[in-house]
């Protein structure tokens, strides 16, 4: 038995590639950090475009929160163990009948992250099921990086709108999660998801990836946070979290970083999209 998870859900972590659900908050809970969001959205919506949704947790202390919760990285520790980094975040929002979509992927393949231990932790403020598009994963499928093709597709939120070919979707499972529910995904596992045909927004705040601290990044020195535990290792530059929201220091930190992750996700890419 580990702080949070049963020895099942880490048999079923290793065995599948992630696990779900995994609960964190209550749905009223939730609902509160759902509220701060939308309200730090409404006065700053700048804040939530564009490249702008990656890493806002360094300037927006509700999703800081998130990535410092307790019970959520207990759970983290039960898999990587008791020295752990988070890389970044990442909000991947869907609007009501939206009909943006995620391909098949595996995360690993373009993060310039190696060795391939990160996982990530996806958590639902919102319902996330079939019909608003949440994620779906093929069990087993964490053993090799496959080759991608970036299609840089209208309606595809990847970066590059990567894909990889002739996966059978009949074998993939949904990750149904109520609001305060996450899972977990290797960062090796190969995962989507469909359009929000759903009349609510769907929104997941992803944290990708927590990793121990010997995971370097191959591409281009960056940021991270220490998250638990200590960091003997000096691989990334220790990042801070933020004391109020949007703090200009903070903004600068994050677009910073942003500009990094843009050199990595888009290195020797044709093209760039603006997230």
């Amino acid at each position: 038995m580990g702080k949070k998870l049963t020895e099942a859900q880490i048999e079923t972590f290793h065995r599948d590639g992630f696990v779900f659900p995994i609960d964190v908050f209550t749905e009223q809970q939730a609902l509160q950090l759902r509220t701060e969001l939308e309200a730090a959205e409404a006065k700053w919506p700048e804040a939530f475009k564009g490249a702008a949704r990656n890493n806002a947790h360094l300037n927006l202390k509700c999703l800081d929160k998130i990535v410092h919760n307790e019970t959520l990285v207990d759970a983290i520790e039960d898999l990587i163990g008791p020295d752990i980094l988070n890389y970044g975040t990442v909000l991947f929002i869907k609007e009501a009948n939206d009909p943006g979509f995620v391909s098949w992927h595996q995360d690993a393949r373009y993060m310039g992250l190696e060795p391939h231990v990160g996982i990530t932790a996806w958590v639902a403020l919102s319902h996330s099921n079939e019909q608003s598009g949440c994620m779906q994963m093929i069990p087993g499928s964490h053993g090799v990086i496959k080759d991608h093709n970036d299609t840089y597709g209208e309606e595809n939120i990847l970066t590059r709108g990567q894909e990889i070919q002739d996966v059978d979707d009949t074998l993939a499972v949904s990750l149904n999660l109520r609001p305060g529910q996450m899972s977990i995904h290797s960062a090796r596992v190969i995962h989507a998801s469909q359009p929000n045909n759903s009349s609510d927004r769907r929104i997941g705040f992803v944290i990708q990836p927590y990793m121990p601290p010997y995971v370097k990044q191959t591409i281009r020195r960056t940021g991270a946070q220490l998250i638990r535990g200590t960091d003997t290792h000096q691989n990334f530059d220790l990042l801070g979290r933020p004391a109020i929201d949007m703090a200009p220091e903070d903004v600068a930190m994050r677009d910073q970083i942003n500009a990094d992750w843009a050199e990595i996700l888009y290195d020797g890419a044709e093209q760039r999209r603006n997230f």
